[in-house]
Protein backbone atom coordinates (compact mmCIF):
# COMPACT_ATOMS: atom_id res chain seq x y z
CA UNK A 1 0.00 0.00 0.00
CA UNK A 2 2.84 2.41 0.55
CA UNK A 3 4.23 1.62 -2.38
CA UNK A 4 1.65 2.77 -4.62
CA UNK A 5 1.19 6.25 -2.90
CA UNK A 6 4.58 6.46 -3.34
CA UNK A 7 4.43 5.70 -6.94
CA UNK A 8 1.27 7.62 -7.15
CA UNK A 9 3.26 10.89 -5.46
CA UNK A 10 6.27 10.34 -7.69
CA UNK A 11 4.18 10.26 -10.90
CA UNK A 12 2.58 13.53 -9.29
CA UNK A 13 5.54 15.54 -8.87
CA UNK A 14 7.17 14.78 -12.24
CA UNK A 15 3.66 15.88 -14.47
CA UNK A 16 3.98 19.13 -12.18
CA UNK A 17 7.35 19.15 -13.03
CA UNK A 18 7.09 18.65 -16.86
CA UNK A 19 4.10 21.57 -17.09
CA UNK A 20 6.18 23.73 -15.03
CA UNK A 21 9.24 23.36 -17.24
CA UNK A 22 6.82 23.60 -20.15
CA UNK A 23 5.23 27.13 -18.89
CA UNK A 24 8.69 28.40 -18.44
CA UNK A 25 10.07 27.02 -22.08
CA UNK A 26 7.16 28.80 -23.29
CA UNK A 27 7.56 32.24 -21.56
CA UNK A 28 11.32 31.70 -22.43
CA UNK A 29 10.17 31.88 -26.12
CA UNK A 30 7.76 34.24 -26.33
CA UNK A 31 8.15 36.84 -28.55
CA UNK A 32 8.64 40.57 -27.39
CA UNK A 33 6.33 43.05 -28.56
CA UNK A 34 7.53 46.04 -30.40
CA UNK A 35 6.23 48.88 -29.22
CA UNK A 36 5.13 50.99 -32.56
CA UNK A 37 6.32 54.69 -33.19
CA UNK A 38 3.31 56.57 -34.96
CA UNK A 39 6.42 58.62 -36.92
CA UNK A 40 8.27 55.53 -38.44
CA UNK A 41 6.81 54.96 -41.99
CA UNK A 42 8.44 53.26 -44.53
CA UNK A 43 8.37 52.45 -48.14
CA UNK A 44 9.52 48.93 -49.60
CA UNK A 45 10.55 49.23 -53.26
CA UNK A 46 10.53 46.08 -54.34
CA UNK A 47 11.76 44.42 -57.97
CA UNK A 48 13.46 41.06 -59.03
CA UNK A 49 16.70 42.46 -59.38
CA UNK A 50 19.90 42.31 -60.56
CA UNK A 51 23.03 40.99 -60.99
CA UNK A 52 24.77 43.59 -63.67
CA UNK A 53 25.74 46.78 -61.33
CA UNK A 54 24.77 48.89 -64.40
CA UNK A 55 22.10 48.88 -65.33
CA UNK A 56 20.63 48.36 -61.76
CA UNK A 57 22.33 51.57 -61.11
CA UNK A 58 20.32 53.76 -63.90
CA UNK A 59 17.33 51.06 -63.86
CA UNK A 60 16.10 50.06 -59.77
CA UNK A 61 18.36 52.62 -58.10
CA UNK A 62 17.46 55.55 -60.02
CA UNK A 63 13.75 54.37 -59.74
CA UNK A 64 14.28 54.33 -55.60
CA UNK A 65 16.26 57.18 -55.47
CA UNK A 66 13.40 58.89 -57.71
CA UNK A 67 10.74 57.21 -54.74
CA UNK A 68 12.36 58.66 -52.23
CA UNK A 69 12.64 62.30 -53.03
CA UNK A 70 9.08 61.79 -53.74
CA UNK A 71 8.05 60.85 -50.03
CA UNK A 72 10.61 63.01 -47.65
CA UNK A 73 8.42 61.45 -44.26
CA UNK A 74 9.20 57.53 -45.25
CA UNK A 75 12.59 55.68 -45.23
CA UNK A 76 12.99 54.08 -48.29
CA UNK A 77 14.30 50.12 -48.28
CA UNK A 78 14.55 47.97 -50.66
CA UNK A 79 14.26 44.15 -51.74
CA UNK A 80 14.21 41.51 -54.36
CA UNK A 81 12.22 38.86 -55.61
CA UNK A 82 14.83 36.76 -57.32
CA UNK A 83 16.85 34.47 -54.61
CA UNK A 84 19.17 33.44 -57.35
CA UNK A 85 20.05 36.90 -58.12
CA UNK A 86 20.21 37.99 -54.00
CA UNK A 87 22.40 34.64 -53.80
CA UNK A 88 25.05 35.90 -56.50
CA UNK A 89 25.18 39.44 -55.14
CA UNK A 90 26.04 38.39 -51.60
CA UNK A 91 28.70 35.79 -52.95
CA UNK A 92 30.33 37.75 -55.76
CA UNK A 93 30.10 41.03 -54.66
CA UNK A 94 29.31 41.00 -50.77
CA UNK A 95 26.12 43.36 -51.30
CA UNK A 96 23.55 42.02 -48.85
CA UNK A 97 19.72 42.55 -50.15
CA UNK A 98 16.92 41.67 -48.16
CA UNK A 99 14.01 39.49 -49.65
CA UNK A 100 10.60 41.05 -49.41
CA UNK A 101 10.03 38.94 -45.53
CA UNK A 102 12.95 39.85 -44.62
CA UNK A 103 12.26 43.25 -45.26
CA UNK A 104 9.06 43.40 -43.91
CA UNK A 105 10.31 41.58 -40.35
CA UNK A 106 13.50 44.26 -39.96
CA UNK A 107 10.62 46.93 -40.43
CA UNK A 108 8.52 45.04 -37.66
CA UNK A 109 10.92 44.98 -35.31
CA UNK A 110 12.64 48.25 -35.15
CA UNK A 111 8.96 49.48 -34.61
CA UNK A 112 7.62 51.30 -38.03
CA UNK A 113 4.24 51.64 -38.11
CA UNK A 114 2.70 52.42 -41.47
CA UNK A 115 4.60 50.59 -44.67
CA UNK A 116 3.90 51.24 -48.56
CA UNK A 117 5.45 48.52 -50.59
CA UNK A 118 5.76 49.52 -54.06
CA UNK A 119 6.70 46.66 -56.57
CA UNK A 120 8.86 47.59 -59.70
CA UNK A 121 6.94 45.12 -62.00
CA UNK A 122 5.83 45.59 -65.40
CA UNK A 123 2.53 43.51 -64.93
CA UNK A 124 0.23 41.60 -62.36
CA UNK A 125 1.63 38.23 -62.64
CA UNK A 126 2.87 35.88 -60.97
CA UNK A 127 5.66 37.01 -59.03
CA UNK A 128 2.98 40.04 -58.00
CA UNK A 129 0.79 37.56 -57.27
CA UNK A 130 3.28 36.22 -54.68
CA UNK A 131 4.56 39.27 -53.04
CA UNK A 132 0.97 40.18 -52.09
CA UNK A 133 0.76 36.65 -50.33
CA UNK A 134 3.60 37.73 -48.28
CA UNK A 135 2.46 41.98 -47.94
CA UNK A 136 -1.04 39.89 -46.15
CA UNK A 137 0.70 38.17 -44.15
CA UNK A 138 2.05 41.41 -42.37
CA UNK A 139 -1.78 43.11 -42.25
CA UNK A 140 -1.69 43.07 -38.66
CA UNK A 141 2.02 43.69 -37.38
CA UNK A 142 1.61 47.25 -38.95
CA UNK A 143 -0.88 50.13 -38.09
CA UNK A 144 -1.22 50.76 -41.72
CA UNK A 145 0.47 48.60 -44.87
CA UNK A 146 -0.31 49.31 -48.34
CA UNK A 147 0.93 47.80 -51.81
CA UNK A 148 0.74 49.84 -55.04
CA UNK A 149 0.47 48.25 -58.31
CA UNK A 150 2.55 47.34 -61.31
CA UNK A 151 3.17 49.28 -64.04
CA UNK A 152 0.75 48.26 -66.05
CA UNK A 153 -2.55 48.32 -64.46
CA UNK A 154 -4.81 50.25 -65.37
CA UNK A 155 -5.70 51.82 -68.94
CA UNK A 156 -4.24 54.70 -68.69
CA UNK A 157 -1.14 53.26 -67.38
CA UNK A 158 -0.76 51.55 -71.21
CA UNK A 159 -1.20 55.34 -72.19
CA UNK A 160 1.14 56.46 -69.97
CA UNK A 161 3.90 54.02 -71.17
CA UNK A 162 3.55 54.86 -74.30
CA UNK A 163 4.04 58.23 -74.44
CA UNK A 164 6.72 57.51 -72.62
CA UNK A 165 8.11 54.97 -74.96
CA UNK A 166 7.96 57.67 -77.70
CA UNK A 167 10.65 59.63 -75.57
CA UNK A 168 13.24 56.87 -76.39
CA UNK A 169 11.35 56.04 -79.77
CA UNK A 170 12.04 59.07 -81.45
CA UNK A 171 10.75 59.40 -85.04
CA UNK A 172 10.69 56.44 -87.56
CA UNK A 173 10.38 56.59 -91.24
CA UNK A 174 7.52 54.18 -92.71
CA UNK A 175 9.55 51.36 -93.21
CA UNK A 176 11.28 51.55 -89.92
CA UNK A 177 9.86 50.17 -86.26
CA UNK A 178 10.91 49.36 -82.88
CA UNK A 179 10.07 45.57 -81.62
CA UNK A 180 9.93 45.46 -77.51
CA UNK A 181 11.25 42.03 -75.96
CA UNK A 182 9.21 41.15 -73.41
CA UNK A 183 10.02 38.36 -71.08
CA UNK A 184 6.48 36.62 -71.34
CA UNK A 185 4.46 34.05 -69.05
CA UNK A 186 2.08 31.29 -68.17
CA UNK A 187 0.15 33.98 -65.97
CA UNK A 188 -2.55 34.77 -67.42
CA UNK A 189 -1.33 38.52 -67.28
CA UNK A 190 0.46 37.46 -70.30
CA UNK A 191 -2.47 39.19 -71.90
CA UNK A 192 -0.50 42.45 -70.79
CA UNK A 193 1.60 41.90 -73.88
CA UNK A 194 -1.05 41.55 -76.26
CA UNK A 195 -2.68 44.83 -74.83
CA UNK A 196 0.36 46.98 -74.75
CA UNK A 197 0.84 45.81 -78.14
CA UNK A 198 -2.65 46.76 -79.95
CA UNK A 199 -2.33 50.03 -77.66
CA UNK A 200 1.01 50.98 -79.39
CA UNK A 201 -0.57 50.48 -82.95
CA UNK A 202 -4.18 52.47 -81.80
CA UNK A 203 -1.72 55.78 -80.85
CA UNK A 204 0.15 55.80 -84.14
CA UNK A 205 3.04 54.31 -82.64
CA UNK A 206 5.01 52.28 -85.18
CA UNK A 207 6.19 49.19 -82.82
CA UNK A 208 5.22 45.69 -81.79
CA UNK A 209 5.83 43.68 -78.62
CA UNK A 210 7.01 39.93 -78.57
CA UNK A 211 8.31 37.93 -75.65
CA UNK A 212 10.60 35.64 -74.64
CA UNK A 213 8.10 32.77 -73.21
CA UNK A 214 4.68 33.86 -74.23
CA UNK A 215 2.83 35.34 -76.40
CA UNK A 216 3.17 37.38 -79.16
CA UNK A 217 6.05 35.15 -80.15
CA UNK A 218 9.16 36.83 -82.40
CA UNK A 219 7.42 34.31 -85.71
CA UNK A 220 4.21 36.65 -84.96
CA UNK A 221 5.94 39.69 -84.90
CA UNK A 222 8.66 39.24 -88.34
CA UNK A 223 4.67 38.23 -90.08
CA UNK A 224 3.41 41.69 -89.29
CA UNK A 225 6.77 43.17 -90.43
CA UNK A 226 6.98 41.86 -93.46
CA UNK A 227 2.87 42.46 -93.69
CA UNK A 228 3.93 46.19 -93.44
CA UNK A 229 7.16 46.21 -95.32
CA UNK A 230 9.60 46.98 -92.63
CA UNK A 231 12.96 47.00 -93.54
CA UNK A 232 14.53 48.62 -90.17
CA UNK A 233 13.99 47.40 -86.62
CA UNK A 234 15.39 48.99 -83.32
CA UNK A 235 15.22 45.83 -80.46
CA UNK A 236 14.46 47.80 -77.10
CA UNK A 237 13.87 45.68 -74.00
CA UNK A 238 10.04 45.46 -72.19
CA UNK A 239 11.79 45.14 -68.77
CA UNK A 240 12.86 47.17 -66.02
CA UNK A 241 16.45 46.55 -65.91
CA UNK A 242 18.72 45.56 -69.60
CA UNK A 243 19.85 42.39 -68.09
CA UNK A 244 20.82 38.94 -69.18
CA UNK A 245 17.81 38.83 -71.74
CA UNK A 246 18.56 42.05 -73.12
CA UNK A 247 22.04 40.97 -73.67
CA UNK A 248 21.76 37.71 -74.71
CA UNK A 249 18.80 36.87 -76.19
CA UNK A 250 17.57 39.72 -77.48
CA UNK A 251 20.99 41.65 -79.25
CA UNK A 252 23.31 38.93 -78.39
CA UNK A 253 25.83 37.29 -81.44
CA UNK A 254 24.36 33.93 -81.04
CA UNK A 255 22.24 32.34 -83.71
CA UNK A 256 19.15 32.05 -81.66
CA UNK A 257 19.16 36.19 -80.49
CA UNK A 258 16.58 37.93 -81.92
CA UNK A 259 19.27 40.57 -83.57
CA UNK A 260 20.04 37.29 -85.13
CA UNK A 261 17.08 35.78 -86.87
CA UNK A 262 16.25 39.17 -87.62
CA UNK A 263 19.16 39.92 -89.61
CA UNK A 264 18.48 36.67 -91.32
CA UNK A 265 15.36 37.35 -92.18
CA UNK A 266 16.68 40.48 -94.02
CA UNK A 267 16.27 43.13 -91.54
CA UNK A 268 18.63 45.80 -90.78
CA UNK A 269 18.66 45.66 -86.81
CA UNK A 270 19.91 48.41 -84.15
CA UNK A 271 19.84 47.64 -80.66
CA UNK A 272 18.96 49.98 -77.72
CA UNK A 273 20.45 48.22 -74.16
CA UNK A 274 18.50 50.91 -71.75
CA UNK A 275 15.72 49.49 -69.17
CA UNK A 276 12.20 50.61 -68.58
CA UNK A 277 13.91 51.94 -65.43
CA UNK A 278 16.20 54.58 -67.06
CA UNK A 279 12.83 55.91 -68.62
CA UNK A 280 12.16 58.96 -66.48
CA UNK A 281 8.34 59.09 -67.42
CA UNK A 282 8.34 55.18 -66.02
CA UNK A 283 9.86 56.52 -63.16
CA UNK A 284 7.14 59.17 -62.54
CA UNK A 285 4.68 56.41 -62.90
CA UNK A 286 6.26 54.16 -60.16
CA UNK A 287 5.87 57.49 -58.15
CA UNK A 288 2.24 57.78 -58.82
CA UNK A 289 1.34 54.33 -58.15
CA UNK A 290 2.89 54.87 -55.05
CA UNK A 291 0.83 57.92 -53.77
CA UNK A 292 -2.28 56.45 -54.91
CA UNK A 293 -1.68 53.09 -52.88
CA UNK A 294 -1.64 56.14 -49.79
CA UNK A 295 -4.22 58.31 -50.77
CA UNK A 296 -6.47 54.51 -50.57
CA UNK A 297 -5.61 53.84 -47.37
CA UNK A 298 -6.30 57.46 -46.25
CA UNK A 299 -10.35 56.99 -47.99
CA UNK A 300 -10.53 53.70 -45.86
CA UNK A 301 -10.06 55.28 -42.73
Amino acid sequence: MRIKKYLALLVSMMLLGGVLAGCSSAAGTEEKEVKKDPNKKAILVVSFGTSYADTRKVTIEATEQKIDKAFSDYEMRRAFTAGMIIKKLKERDGIEVDDPTQALEKLKSEGFSEVVVQPLHVMNGAEYDDLAVVVDQYKDDFDKIKMGTPLLTSIQDYKDLVEGLKTQIGELKDNEAVVFMGHGTHHYANATYSCLDYMLEDMGVNAYVGTVEGYPTLDNVINKLKKNNIEKVTLMPLMLVAGDHANNDMAGDEEDSWKSILKKEGFVVESYLHGLGENEKVQDMYVNHAKEAMKKETTEE
